[in-house]
């Protein structure tokens, strides 16, 4: 079950329940309220509030942080792997795409990066991963840049209509095995 289920806000419900998640990170605006869906407990829910920004935040806005990149790392870490973990943001184009990225790097470090950048590509043709959130990571993954230049890479997603959902196997293995079942 090695799959983050990478969505915007108004799907995670749905998404949910389709694909048995327990766990669940939003990555949503601090005032951006919504209702947890409920088969995901409320000890297995990580918020991180930021705005979908590639620069430092003034005024009200909420940069992404290297606090919020160290939470995302040590909840990932606990994830159990169990059942599918829904990663989500206000679209699921930008922080959403990059925190699934981080997260699978986390739990398997010897992932080489352009590898996962392209299965990130190919499962989603419009994921812009956040530039800050990818740089953060990198950093504090120990990737010595080569995250950031795989993302760059694959550079833009596509022009797409409305919001757009994605499953990103963790692992090459991983999608192997989904791709057999």
């Amino acid at each position: 079950m090695s799959r983050i289920i990478v969505c915007p806000l108004d799907k995670i419900a749905e998404l949910s329940v389709r694909h048995g998640a327990r766990e669940m990170v939003s990555l949503i605006a601090e005032k951006q309220d919504f209702h947890r869906p409920a088969v995901i407990a409320a000890a297995r829910h990580l918020k991180l509030k930021m705005n979908d920004i590639g620069f430092a935040g003034t005024g009200t806005l909420i940069a992404p942080s290297e606090a919020h990149v160290e939470q995302l790392i040590a909840f990932a870490k606990d994830w159990d792997q169990s059942a599918p973990l829904v990663v989500h943001c206000w679209m699921g184009v930008s922080r959403s795409p990059a925190a699934a990225v981080i997260a699978s790097l986390s739990l398997y470090p010897d992932q080489d990066e352009v590898e996962l950048a392209t299965r990130l590509r190919k499962v989603a043709p419009h994921a812009t991963p956040n530039t800050r959130l990818i740089e953060i990571g990198d950093r504090l993954l120990q990737r010595d840049g080569r995250l950031v230049q795989a993302i760059k890479r694959i550079g833009r997603g596509a022009e797409m209509d409305g919001r757009a959902s994605f499953v990103l196997p963790v692992t090459a293995q991983a999608e192997i095995e989904n791709r057999a079942s």
